[in-house]
């Protein structure tokens, strides 16, 4: 069983209070989950780097797997290949090689596509040494992410999905291609809902029994990734039930 946690770096216009916070948190969520996945700048707001937070846990927690995600709107393929060789030299477990949004005090695109920039790192080696992911759509049309299949990643990380049909189509068509499948599950809480209501998701099939529901995708894939963008508290008790 693999169970990852999701985490947003604070702003970096926060004040240190918010950093020592999210150490706090990290601290204590690392008990009850296997792995800490570190976002890339949601939505294009400037954010601490996730190869910082990453490599800081990576070097206090040896143990955990820790993953990053790495936008790539805004950055050239040589700047992306420096990221990844220093999250190499972190020991960091892998990167979630993403489009991401762009940042709204500065709009440039440097034109790189995420499946090109894994297809480059590839190319050079680096996924022998780093598992590299790309993104999927909970439902994506097949044949409009041939380039990404194509670009042969490690593996998949999905967008959060709220039901098993919806996993089981993913597995049925990935698992056969040796690819890996990390499905993205939001922990359903009051505190969540306008994450919810954001992303258009309906929990209202496993709202009531979420342990089933991870149980569930975690037998099918083997990992599962949690986010609870608004209520780490509810998503620290349910981790710690259910490792009990």
């Amino acid at each position: 069983m693999t169970i990852r946690y999701e985490i947003n770096p604070p702003k970096v216009s926060d004040p240190p209070s918010r950093i020592e916070l999210l150490d706090e948190r990290i601290e204590q969520i690392s008990k009850f989950c296997d792995g800490i996945h570190v976002t890339d700048s949601v939505l294009g707001i400037e954010r601490i780097s996730p190869l910082l937070i990453g490599a800081e846990i990576k070097q206090k927690h040896p143990k955990l797997n820790v993953t990053i995600s790495l936008r790539v709107i805004d950055k050239t393929i040589s700047e992306i290949t420096d990221i990844v060789d220093s999250a190499i030299n972190a020991n960091i477990d892998g990167i979630l090689i993403l489009m991401g949004d762009p940042s709204p005090e500065n709009d440039y695109k440097s034109g790189v596509i995420p499946s090109f920039a894994v297809k480059h790192l590839i190319q050079n080696g680096f996924n022998e040494k780093i598992n590299l992911f790309l993104s999927l759509p909970s439902k994506p049309n097949f044949e409009k992410i041939s380039k990404k299949v194509e670009s042969k990643p490690n593996g998949f990380v999905t967008q959060v999905v709220h039901d098993i049909s919806q996993v089981k189509r993913l597995h049925d068509y990935l698992n056969p291609k040796n690819f890996e499948i990390i499905p993205c599950l939001l922990f359903p809480s009051q505190k969540n809902s306008r994450s919810a209501q954001f992303l258009n998701l309906d929990w209202s099939n496993y709202e009531d029994n979420f342990s089933s529901f991870v149980l569930e995708i975690e037998s099918i894939t083997g990992d599962v990734l949690l986010t609870s963008p608004n209520d780490f508290k509810g998503a620290l008790d349910f981790l710690t039930r259910l490792q009990n």
